[in-house]
């Protein structure tokens, strides 16, 4: 019995020892944990990559030399394999991407290979049979001319919905066959391609979805709807059906002609608090840099940005001859844009144009390239050679003819050319901040707006607002750290602060680890005076070298150039490998609504067109600049009053 009596005090014993031992766990799992970073959920890795490019499957990719390049091929060489590109030369990236976005037109998607293939869905088509029928005969050039005709006037002339649907599952299987979680993300996705009177309102449609989700509805084109309203709706209706989730991204708005961010809809009424709505949801990143020119800003807009003249595009009035106009600068461009939000916004309430920013390249190639010196052009046809800086961009008419010394389009009865290829800007790629290399987490951080854009460096800038910065931020060894405890990243919004503060910010960047070095950051500042009236003004931040910002907020003094034009060199003798600052609005309204970006800038080296001409021995194109200077543009960060 008392053997028995012990066994009970030792079970009673063992059970208060375990509730104690479970009261003491729950009581430390209360307290913070001793790890800094147990249970985090702040963006921890920048990723890279481009959500732009065309694989054989897009019709002018296809017509201008890609015959045989298709989705996996893009997949492969983003992931870093190396290929042979046509000619015969193999061609690899310095490093692999972490994403990429394989972007082929929605309108008659797959549809050269396909004809070559002699597709029975396709060839059931009239039309199919028809083109077939040119292919056979090698009048590819009038096929083109068809497929273009159709795409801008609105017209669908192949009226296959079985065949959009095939094609579509066969691109949603590709890229699940190429996804790799953690290691290399596949976006599915397409190019949106409205042309109103040759004008680009491009946009590119990112899923977060894959194989049972996305491939359930087919693309919207162009000729089911040539409106963004049209576009819009489809994408409430695709994720309503499907429980899916998409956006979209505009990109070349320098070619709109003045209607990408415009201030009236389609139906050419002032925009409505729902329209602006919707745009905002739908559209939360643009493409602010790509092949076919830069969008940030024009001199036009930006008369005391010294930066500002860089690569724009602008002799006409987007894809036509028609010739540009001022009153379209401020449409096309994304400070402008950025301006123009705040406006809308004190009218409806919305802004519509409280977008973030990323790049990308818009190769037509599949191979996703944006440095300067490994730059495969826009077209298969653009691969290196020692003429193709000199040669036309594109000539839709075989019997196009333009002499050398040409420096803009050329229109007429017989002749239809674009401008020169050494227009063509090798540019630009796209940075994610997130936890991991995932569809999920990648469509997040675009949906959140914590991206960035460059013209083809990887670099890694960090930027951060808030109210509570000060210079001991910028001495830590973790700026992250102190900018989500203390602020907002990129992409985020601000309200007045209760102690009446001006906003300030955290910002770093670290050049490309095989890259150039920094010459400066910058913060562009955009607000909406009391009148009405719009503004911008650049602050300089940081500086490298010894050089001084003045009472101004600016430094005048350039960073000094080592670029050895010859041999297309240079040196990292100059710049700064690490710029970081904290900086605070010395001009603050609390009262007006504002935006603040940052804007990083390399020292100068070759343009492509420099190593081109020194790797072949060729003469520089006349009237190009022998060097360029790269850059990164964050997404901007929001001020608005609030209730006080």
């Amino acid at each position: 019995m008392n053997r028995n009596v012990g066994r009970g005090r030792s079970f009673s014993v063992a059970l208060v020892l375990l509730g104690s031992m479970v009261a003491g766990a729950q009581a430390r799992g209360e307290q913070p944990s001793y790890s800094p970073y147990a249970g985090a959920t702040d963006a921890t890795q920048v990723y890279w990559g481009d959500t732009h490019v065309h694989s054989s499957w897009s019709p002018d990719a296809w017509t201008f030399g890609n015959r045989r390049f298709e989705p996996d091929t893009a997949y492969r060489f983003a992931a870093g394999e190396e290929v042979v590109a046509p000619g015969g030369m193999r061609v690899q990236l310095r490093r692999p991407l972490d994403f990429l976005l394989v972007s082929d037109h929605s309108e008659y998607m797959g549809l050269f290979p396909r004809l070559s293939d002699e597709d029975p869905v396709l060839l059931s088509t009239d039309t199919g049979r028809r083109w077939s029928d040119l292919l056979a005969k090698g009048e590819v050039q009038a096929l083109f001319e068809e497929f273009m005709d159709a795409l801008i006037n609105n017209r669908d002339v192949l009226e296959s919905e079985t065949y959009e649907q095939v094609v579509w599952e066969a691109v949603v299987a590709n890229a699940d066959r190429h996804n790799r979680p953690g290691a290399f993300t596949a976006l599915v996705g397409y190019e949106w391609t409205s042309m109103p009177d040759a004008a680009n309102l491009h946009r590119v449609l990112v899923y977060r979805d894959g194989g049972g989700v996305a491939d359930r509805m087919p693309p919207f084109s162009s000729l089911d709807g040539p409106t963004p309203e049209a576009l819009w709706n489809f994408m409430a209706r695709y994720e309503e059906e499907t429980s899916g989730r998409i956006l979209a991204i505009p990109h070349n708005s320098n070619m709109s002609a003045g209607q990408m961010f415009g201030l009236e809809d389609s139906d050419g009424k002032p925009i409505s608090r729902e329209y602006a709505e919707s745009r905002r949801h739908w559209e939360p990143i643009v493409e602010a840099t790509q092949i076919k020119g830069d969008s940030e800003t024009h001199p036009f807009l930006s008369p005391d940005d010294e930066f500002a003249d860089y690569e724009n595009w602008d002799e006409t009035a987007g894809f036509g001859a028609e010739p540009h106009e001022d009153w379209m600068y401020r449409h096309e461009y994304v400070r402008g844009a950025l301006g123009l939000g705040l406006d809308v916004a004190a009218r409806t309430g919305v802004n519509p144009y409280q977008f973030g920013m990323i790049g990308s390249t818009d190769s037509h190639t599949a191979l996703a390239t944006g440095d300067e010196e490994d730059f495969w052009g826009k077209f298969s046809d653009d691969a290196p050679t020692p003429e193709r800086a000199s040669e036309l961009q594109w000539r839709p008419k075989e019997s196009a003819t333009a002499s050398g010394d040409e420096q803009e389009s050329v229109s007429g009865d017989d002749v239809e050319v674009g401008p020169f290829k050494w227009r063509y800007v090798a540019s630009g790629y796209a940075a994610v901040w997130a936890r991991e290399n995932t569809r999920a987490a990648l469509f997040d951080a675009m949906r959140r707006r914590e991206t960035y854009a460059t013209t083809g460096p990887r670099m890694v800038v960090r930027f951060f607002g808030g109210f509570g910065f000060g210079q001991a931020d910028a001495l830590a060894p973790d700026v992250a750290r102190a900018g989500y405890t203390k602020g907002v990243p990129m992409g985020g919004e601000l309200e007045r602060d209760q102690k009446g503060r001006a906003p300030s910010f955290l910002l770093s960047a670290l050049r490309d680890p095989d890259g150039a070095h920094l010459d400066r950051i910058q913060i562009i500042k955009g607000w909406r005076d009391a009148s009405g009236e719009l503004h911008e003004r650049i602050y300089d931040v940081a500086v490298s070298g010894d050089r001084k910002i003045g009472r101004d907020g600016r430094c005048r003094e350039p960073v000094g150039n080592t670029v050895d034009v010859s041999a297309a060199r240079y040196t990292n003798a100059i710049g700064a490998s690490q710029l970081i600052a904290v900086w605070q609005d010395p001009d603050f309204d609390p009262d007006l609504h504002s935006f603040y970006y940052a804007r990083v800038i390399e020292i100068p080296k070759p343009r492509w067109t420099t190593y081109d001409a020194a790797r072949f021995g060729v003469p520089r194109p006349e009237g190009v600049e022998a060097t360029t200077q790269d850059r990164a543009y964050t997404s901007p960060i929001w001020y608005a009053p609030g209730d006080g």
